[in-house]
């Protein structure tokens, strides 16, 4: 193990701990941390000495997200060989995000700052996320032409009410509080107690008995021992207050109707809300929409399945590129959308960024 490496392995106790170490890029991930923790975890998966899984960042930030700036800059560039990023990038990724999904031994994820986008999707389907009074939490791809993907569409329709919705919608931020109340987090810890809380893992003896029984007492004793360090955040909640108007407002299907809906209302809550998705990428309001409708009913793999397929659209799209340009390439913060009304949005292309892949479908 480097120093070095974007991502670190260690079996420390019975526990594999994974760091996250790109502290200067807020630990987004490439596709080599993608892939280097896929292989990682279908090695520990059936490894007697490993029986829980810990994930944590370097510096500051948890994870940012994905290196969508890569992927951006190898679409544009034009180059089959670099383009081919897109399709392994989240191949691999929607890939780790289930693998953790279905992980059979506890994935205890340590969110002491900055999650955003990828950062969530290699937290939240895990067995505990744990979170501290530095957690920043935000879905933020609408405003940057993608769709909120990585189990998006799993995630944002199993919040309270209508409140995945508003948050796909206007990529709001969110401290540990809400991240509490939306169920993204399992467990609030303070900061100062995170490496007392590692060691503590660290420390324990799982003992053995068959493989079974073993993995339903690691799961059993991770609850007792996270539980024994986990108290309630202080502060307030920005989303409970608002609650009401949030799940009247984005009940609706159309994003049309929830606009309407918003100009209606006519509360300072809704026209700040207003003004957030009037930045937003109109076409990726409602391919967004539609994935969270739509993945209200589906099984998780199958959401990944269709998540894969709008990435596989969007990236082609004006809008990926002119998002990613106006926030991490030239950061103007000035995007010019293309279509640039959401009434110009046609009902037939965002059908049409679900349609199956053919033999380049992820099947999970």
């Amino acid at each position: 193990m480097a120093e070095n490496d974007e991502v670190l392995f260690e079996i420390k106790g019975q526990v594999g701990l994974i760091t996250l170490n790109r502290p200067q890029a807020l630990n987004a991930l490439t596709l080599n941390m993608v892939r280097r923790m896929n292989e990682q975890l279908a090695l520990w998966e059936n490894d007697p000495q490993v029986q829980v899984v810990a994930v944590r960042g370097g510096g500051r930030a948890f994870c940012s997200g994905g290196d969508v700036k890569a992927v951006a800059l190898a679409i544009k560039s034009g180059d089959p060989q670099q383009m081919s990023l897109a399709q392994d990038f989240f191949r691999e990724e929607y890939t780790l995000n289930n693998r953790i999904h279905t992980y059979p031994k506890p994935y205890i994820s340590l969110i002491d700052g900055i999650v955003m986008g990828g950062g969530k999707g290699i937290s939240a389907h895990g067995s505990h996320c744990i979170i501290s009074e530095n957690t920043l939490f935000a879905m933020p791809e609408t405003s940057i032409g993608f769709f909120p993907d990585v189990g998006g569409g799993y995630f944002l329709p199993r919040c309270p009410g209508q409140t995945g919705v508003y948050l796909a919608l206007t990529s709001k931020r969110i401290g540990p509080v809400d991240c509490i109340y939306i169920g993204f987090a399992t467990h609030y810890v303070p900061a100062a107690d995170f490496a007392a809380l590692t060691d503590a893992l660290v420390a324990m003896d799982f003992g053995g008995g068959d493989k079974t029984d073993r993995r339903k007492d690691s799961h059993h004793r991770v609850d007792e021992l996270v539980a024994g360090f986990a108290i309630e955040p202080t502060g307030e909640s920005l989303i409970a207050p608002v609650r009401p108007q949030i799940d009247d407002c984005f009940g609706h299907d159309t994003i049309e109707e929830i606009l309407t809906a918003l100009e209606a209302e006519g509360s300072d809550f809704a026209l700040s809300t207003l003004q957030a998705m009037y930045g937003m990428s109109p076409t990726s309001l409602k391919i967004a929409l539609a994935q969270i409708r739509r993945g209200e009913t589906l099984h998780f793999a199958r959401v990944m399945t269709m998540e894969y397929r709008l990435s596989q659209a969007i990236v082609k799209s004006h809008d990926f590129y002119e998002g990613i340009r106006a926030a991490l390439i030239d950061k103007d913060r000035q995007p010019q959308w293309q279509p640039s009304r959401v009434s110009d949005v046609r009902d037939a292309d965002v059908e049409a960024a679900f349609a199956p892949l053919g033999e380049n479908d992820l099947i999970l």
